[in-house]
């Protein structure tokens, strides 16, 4: 018989080992998956993982991609990260993600077409701003009615979505568009377009953003004493009440923090990679941000790699698409499979199993 005994300080070893289990049974069941599907499972996991860098026809266009798809992750997970150790759960990032390239979005084109270089400087500014209003709402029901932030800020994510759908088709629509829906294209516009600093590298301004963000806040969790509040609060929320520390001002840190993030991940991809506000432009990052933080072990370096493992991931699904066949869902379903084993793994860092009668430790 199996049991589940709690051990008396978490593993360090499985704690450090956890990330990378899982990503080896991701692979394995990812390759039974595909097996299933009539795919090479072998070829399969070289074309998620080894051709996006190293294949001699498309890596040169897969290599920049990895910084573009790894920006909007890594600077979303971050905000999350944050929170997630102080017990707030921000399971909305998307709507938020949503929101800042709205608003952000909104911003520059009451300008339009001016060019003068302050466009930019105040759509990031609108972007951050709108992330952390949309975040500040399930933040303010949590203090003031004692809501469930996890439910508010989930929800939030659909009500974005309609208010997407409603300005891509009417107040940001393009005039010159001939009624399809959609925002004026801000590659067409220089001084609102987010290009590449450096040429063929995908390196924008949202991935440096996403760099300063793993930073700062590595500064300050180890180093100031807000990231010792917010890991006391996590770790022992009756003992940061008694140090002081206030649980409403917390909440409004951690959530307004990761909306403020998304929010500036938004608009950063919606003027650059994205080009232009449309129905369709919600992504997904700020859910797949959520695999990154704990994939990262929610250290701000942990996020750093993780978050460049799963846009390999992104870069390698779409490869596998185009070259075997596989359906956009399987690799969906392959990164869910990320999440849950890591989870999974993550037991065994508080929980030893004892099989009958011996310790596995």
């Amino acid at each position: 018989m199996i049991r589940l005994e709690k051990r008396p300080q978490p593993s360090r070893l499985w704690s450090t080992l956890s990330p990378v289990v899982a990503v080896l049974l991701t692979m394995a069941a990812g390759g039974l998956l595909f097996a299933a599907l009539g795919a090479n499972p072998f070829e399969a996991i070289r074309t998620l993982f080894w051709d996006p860098l190293f294949h001699p026809q498309f890596a040169a266009y897969s290599r920049p991609q990895l910084l573009v798809k790894a920006g909007p992750l890594i600077l979303i997970a971050i905000g999350l990260s944050i929170g997630f150790r102080a017990g707030i759960w921000n399971i909305g990032a998307e709507g938020q993600y949503i929101m800042g390239a709205i608003c952000g979005a909104g911003a520059g084109l009451a300008f339009y077409p001016s060019e003068s270089p302050l466009i930019f400087p105040l759509m990031i500014l609108a972007g951050a701003l709108g992330g952390w209003a949309w975040g500040m709402i399930p933040a303010l029901l949590k203090t003031k009615l004692g809501t469930n932030e996890i439910l508010v800020s989930l929800m939030l994510v659909y009500v974005a979505e309609n208010l997407l759908g409603s300005v891509s088709t009417g107040l940001l629509r393009n005039p010159e568009g001939m009624g399809f829906p959609g925002s004026r294209n801000f590659k067409q516009w220089p001084a609102a377009f987010n290009d590449e600093i450096i040429a063929n590298t995908g390196a924008h301004w949202g991935v440096i953003a996403a760099f300063i963000a793993v930073i700062l806040a590595y500064v300050l969790l180890s180093r100031h004493i807000l990231g010792y509040q917010v890991r006391l609060t996590g770790e022992a929320p009756r003992a940061a009440r008694f140090s002081g520390v206030n649980p409403a001002r917390m909440v409004l840190f951690c959530l307004g923090l990761s909306g403020a993030l998304a929010g500036m991940a938004g608009l950063f991809e919606v003027t650059g990679p994205a080009g232009q506000i449309s129905i369709d432009f919600g992504s997904g990052y700020g859910f797949t941000a959520i695999i990154v933080a704990f994939l990262g072990r929610l250290n701000p370096i942990g996020i750093l790699l993780a978050g460049l493992l799963m846009a390999l991931t992104y870069i390698g699904g779409e490869l596998a698409q185009l070259m075997l066949g596989l359906p956009a869902a399987a690799i969906q379903l392959f990164q869910g499979m990320l999440l849950f084993f890591l989870l999974a793994m993550d037991v065994l860092t508080n929980f030893r199993l004892r099989l009958t009668g011996r310790t596995v430790a």
